[in-house]
């Protein structure tokens, strides 16, 4: 414990970190996947992506479902254009099949959300989807940020297993923390940090590995087990 000179208890010295800088809208290669920054331009393949899925991929999303691709654009734009925000498109076999965002970016705290993510079917629980999000996780870190968050409607329980399987930990949750479609939203908090990103980034490329996954693609072991040897 780091106390200062009056015996009070302090937070830890920040030693050399510097504040990082604002993300850039940079392609990412991965594997299975492609991270494009998102334009207005990859709206008719998202929406021939997301037209079929079912309404409740819609349930605790702040838009959508979307009648048209022209209301999809819509909101693409509006993502684009948000403060702090840098949105992506997935792509996998050259066709947008989803999208996520870097959001609420403050370069000053070295903190960001990984967040407003959408996974049209083809893309759900598959390892492109995985492989994703670690790009995205392990981009903020490689920038320079010391905090990732990842924040969902406390009643999510897909989004709140998703963020366990890979690695973030629960802090807690906001009650009234915002509301959205006239309904109010606790808000459940998750997130990584800077310390613990080493080995949870060993867990996501051991689970990577090619010989993890049979000829079917099928995993032999899930992250949840590579974290959980690693943790122990």
């Amino acid at each position: 414990m780091t106390e200062n000179e009056l015996g009070q208890p302090i937070g830890d010295p920040l030693g050399d970190w510097t504040p990082p800088q604002f993300p850039s809208p940079t392609l990412m290669q991965g594997s299975h996947v492609v991270l494009e920054p998102l334009s207005e331009s990859h709206a008719p393949a998202l929406f021939e992506s997301l037209v079929t899925s079912p309404e409740s991929l819609w349930t605790y999303m702040s838009f959508g479902p979307f009648p048209s691709v022209a209301d999809l654009e819509q909101t693409l734009v509006e993502l684009i254009e948000a403060d702090g925000w840098l949105p992506y498109a997935i792509v996998v076999g050259s066709k947008p099949v989803g999208f996520a965002s870097y959001l609420r970016i403050d370069p000053p705290s070295g903190v960001l959300e990984i967040g407003s993510i959408v996974f049209s079917e083809v893309l759900q629980r598959t390892t492109a989807a995985t492989e994703a999000i670690f790009m995205m996780i392990d981009r903020a870190f490689q920038t320079g940020y010391r905090r990732c968050e990842w924040k969902c409607d406390a009643l999510n329980e897909p989004s709140r297993r998703a963020a366990q399987r890979l690695g973030f930990t629960y802090e807690g949750t906001f009650r009234k923390a915002t509301h959205y479609k006239g309904r109010n939203r606790d808000t459940a908090w998750y997130a990584i940090v800077d310390e613990e990103w080493p080995r949870i980034r060993s867990a996501f490329e051991t689970w990577l590995e090619p010989d993890n996954f049979d000829r079917d693609g099928l995993q032999v072991r899930s992250l949840s087990d590579v974290l959980a040897d690693l943790s122990g």
